[in-house]
């Protein structure tokens, strides 16, 4: 019989802070910035003699998203330097946290916390250009957050789910865009097999770039290590990284233990109690929260939204906000119903003004536009053409409920279509739909759909 092997995953993830400057230093953080080596200073450049300073909006950031989650802040803070050589780490060491890190403890989705701190990223290197590498150091410094949660994970679909949870968490608070391609954030999964009740040896696997591949990569490191336990073999420490076309994992280096990287606190830099500066209070932090996205999520499902529904809009921020504004002017539920519709269809609705998409759900309701010609108006104001009454006035779109009108071209119909007429006579109620698409036709999209059924229904009796 074989033996029941248990996964164990603890994730730790980076994300780039989208604050005005570095961590460091004044230079700009800009994620966009296309060309190499711009935004740079002798601090982020690792300059002989230059001296660091804090960011405080970027410490505020990391504390915040600590309150989200339920963590307990530090008190008393300090930064350390973690020594390695790459050359991406100019100065020799990269400016982290260690032993007295901002957060600590908290739950996302169930997921036990272990600790949340700040450090600074590195250059980016390229390694596509020949025989040699290249370093943009626009990245250098930029502030990073990494969360490190317990190893409380048993399987790839969770931990996917943890990161995008994370994800959102983030974009809410402002604090990062965590774009996943961009490498605005990146996931590193820690994995081991055992069959006891004690975890077994720990793989690392290192930047994760997608969502898709952190499901991907530790359902193939679960496989991987279970056949070699399966087959007698031991499972080396290391860390390992992610062919992405290949879908394999592969060793990259024997993976280091903290006291590899000699940590020890940054001289440049003060030590900081947090208690004695009045904006990192916990209670004025909490009060200065946006709606969670756990809190959004349950207040669309108590209006009355599909779990689809709520968490399109729990995800789509500009979506939340359009909704959020019609209600505001509204309260009535059919309204805002049909309204979240088209905002799901099209999430370029989004753009139009709240007043514009009222106005055009409120035609629709008295039957004086038609859903086709409501997506043209909805459109249109887009790219803020017009106003919804003078678009469907200007282009003949509004409905008429004139039945002596109406009945002339239901007349015209029939007579023009025999064999559409017998065959729907004859139980082919299906042919009814042609019909009054042709009455639409006719009328140019102006007929009332619902009279011209009506009418129909009577007439063919």
């Amino acid at each position: 019989m074989s033996k029941k092997y248990t996964p164990t995953i603890g994730l730790e993830i980076h994300a780039e802070l989208c604050t005005a400057t570095k961590m460091f230093c004044r230079t700009k953080n800009d994620a966009e910035e296309q060309s190499p080596n711009t935004n740079v200073c002798p601090v982020c450049l690792g300059y002989p003699g230059s001296l660091p300073t804090l960011n405080k909006e970027a410490i505020k950031m990391v504390l915040s998203l600590g309150v989200s989650v339920g963590g307990k802040l530090a008190d008393y803070t300090e930064f350390d330097r973690k020594n390695y050589f790459y050359p991406d780490i100019p100065k020799g060491y990269q400016i982290s946290q260690y032993a007295h890190p901002l957060v600590r403890g908290g739950s996302l989705m169930g997921v036990d916390l272990t600790r949340i701190h700040l450090e600074e990223d590195t250059a980016r290197s390229t390694h596509d250009t020949g025989d040699y590498s290249l370093l943009d150091f626009n990245r250098a410094g930029v502030p990073l957050m990494e969360l490190v949660t317990e190893p409380v994970i048993h399987d790839a679909e969770t931990a996917s789910k943890f990161a995008k949870e994370l994800q959102l968490l983030l974009t809410h608070l402002g604090a990062s865009h965590a774009n996943m391609e961009k490498g605005e954030m990146r996931v590193e999964a820690n994995i081991s097999v055992s069959d006891t009740d004690t975890f077994g040896t720990k793989v690392e696997v290192k930047n994760l770039n997608s969502f898709k591949a952190v499901e991907k990569a530790i359902m193939f490191e679960i496989k991987r290590q279970t056949e070699l336990l399966e087959g007698g073999n031991k499972v080396a420490q290391e860390t390992r990284g992610w062919d992405e076309s290949k879908e394999v994992t592969y060793s990259q280096r024997v993976k280091e233990d903290s006291h590899d990287y000699r940590y020890f606190p940054d001289p440049d830099l003060p030590k900081m109690f947090l208690s004695e500066i009045p904006e990192f209070d916990q209670d004025t932090l909490r009060r200065g929260l946006p709606e969670l996205p756990w809190r959004k999520r349950k207040r669309y499902l108590d209006w009355g939204m599909t779990e689809e529904a709520s968490e399109v809009y729990t995800r789509d921020i500009d979506r939340s906000q359009a909704i959020d504004e019609l209600e505001k002017l509204t309260s009535d539920k059919n309204l805002l119903k049909l309204a979240s519709n088209y905002l799901i269809t099209d999430p370029g609705t989004a753009n139009v003004s709240a007043q514009n998409i009222f106005e055009v759900m409120q035609m629709v309701i008295e039957g004086s536009l038609s859903s086709t010609n409501a997506k043209f108006i909805l459109k249109r104001l887009e790219n803020k053409l017009g106003n919804p009454k003078q678009i469907a006035t200007d282009e003949n779109l509004l409905q008429t409920n004139n039945i002596d009108d109406l009945k002339k071209v239901v007349e015209l119909i029939i007579a023009e279509n025999p064999k559409i007429v017998s065959g729907y006579k004859d139980g082919n109620v299906a042919l009814l739909q042609f019909l009054i698409g042709q009455g639409m036709k006719h009328t140019k999209g102006s007929g009332n759909p619902q009279i011209l059924r009506d009418m129909f229904i009577d007439l063919l009796k």
